[in-house]
């Protein structure tokens, strides 16, 4: 009798993981997933550059979806501060195995704008439409302004550890190596810096960073087990198919006239941030402001605070040199957007028009990025 009993309850908790399983898969998005191994067939017999750029950048869209199902499933399981570390580590793993892949292969620039673009698309991007996505429902959406302004002052801490470097860099008599120097110091600093914040966000004053709207939805959660499996399988196939794009970007570059800053800063944040817009606008139509927010600006954050500096880190461990010295048209988009987004979000309410002031800055940086020259 108590062997039957185990028997039903092992059944019962594999039809809840399948039914976990089935809510993470079966959507739209994941038709996309067929991209995957046309990806890597293309890459791997030789075929034009674009197919394989086209088929690898429509197929880390899913997974970057996909990879934010699993880790929001795993961290429900875990206690905060892990969660938080978990977050932190597989939340931007698309940026971060983006990054690291295109560090090693020498392509600094690239590296650059994306980090640049993955906070510009949070920051403007993913924020204003989740801040339109609201206002199509309401006429003011409230939260919670002390966890912003946390944030917020995190991103003009990580703002000018850029902007030093890149004016260093422009005094007289400096050397390329000085600069590679300071960067390096002014990464250990800032990944100190995030330590700092994951222990005031989850320990000292998590209390700011709260979601009153926020559901405890234990029944149904994929076992930790499962959702781990999943995050590294995941992880993997993203790491193969970022590889592969980024193989392909110099070549579709010079062949098609589509300039790296562009796919830097715009194309390939958009890409890594699939699965944060898609979390982001659906919590705030629904109402979730600060979960929105903990999910756009949050992310942003981690990016600005500790895969910025793990680029660098990458850098050195590759004999490349990663430095935080960006282009001054970068370095002054991500202050004046940090400057922008701190005004929309100080008064702890907003309406669709912030929104659209959000998204149409970001719509003149792309424009402007398209028309950046190539470096000779």
């Amino acid at each position: 009798e108590k062997k039957g009993h185990e028997q039903v309850t092992w059944a019962a908790w594999w039809q809840v993981q399948l039914e976990a399983l089935k809510d993470i898969f079966l959507n739209y998005l994941n038709i996309l997933l067929i991209f995957v191994p046309i990806g890597q067939y293309c890459h791997m017999t030789g075929m034009e550059s674009c197919y394989t750029f086209t088929a690898t950048f429509l197929a880390i869209i899913p997974l970057a979806s996909v990879l934010g199902s699993a880790t929001e499933a795993i961290s429900a399981h875990t206690g905060q501060l892990f969660g938080g570390l978990l977050n932190a580590t597989f939340g931007n793993a698309v940026e971060m195995i983006m990054c690291i892949q295109a560090v090693k292969a020498g392509l600094i620039q690239v590296v650059q704008g994306n980090l640049l673009g993955s906070i510009l698309s949070n920051l403007l991007l993913v924020l204003g439409m989740a801040i339109c996505a609201s206002g199509m429902l309401r006429k003011t959406q409230k939260f919670n302004a002390q966890g912003a302004a946390a944030n917020m002052t995190c991103q003009a801490v990580a703002s000018i550890s850029v902007c030093l470097p890149t004016m260093f860099r422009g005094v007289a008599n400096s050397t390329d190596y000085q600069v590679l120097m300071i960067s390096r110091v002014c990464s250990i600093f800032l990944m100190a810096v995030y330590g700092l914040f994951l222990f005031f966000q989850l320990k000292t004053h998590s209390d700011l960073f709260t979601d009153d709207n926020q559901e405890d939805e234990q029944e149904g959660q994929l076992a930790p087990s499962i959702s781990l499996v999943l995050l590294f399988l995941c992880t993997m196939t993203v790491a193969v198919c970022s590889g592969a794009l980024v193989d392909s970007i110099e070549d579709v570059s010079k062949v098609y006239g589509l300039p790296q800053a562009f796919i830097g800063v715009i194309l390939l944040p958009i890409v890594g941030n699939a699965a944060e817009h898609a979390t982001a606008v659906t919590c705030a139509y629904k109402g979730m402001m600060d979960l929105a927010l903990g999910v756009a600006v949050g992310s942003s954050t981690q990016i600005a605070l500790f895969v910025v500096p793990c680029a660098v880190m990458f850098g050195w461990i590759y004999d490349q040199p990663m430095n935080l010295a960006f282009r001054n048209f970068d370095t002054a988009c991500q202050m004046l957007s940090v400057f922008l987004v701190s005004q929309v979000l100080q008064h702890g309410n907003t309406n669709w028009l912030h929104g659209a002031m959000l998204m149409t800055t970001y719509a003149l940086i792309a424009t402007i990025t398209w028309f950046i020259p190539e470096a000779d």
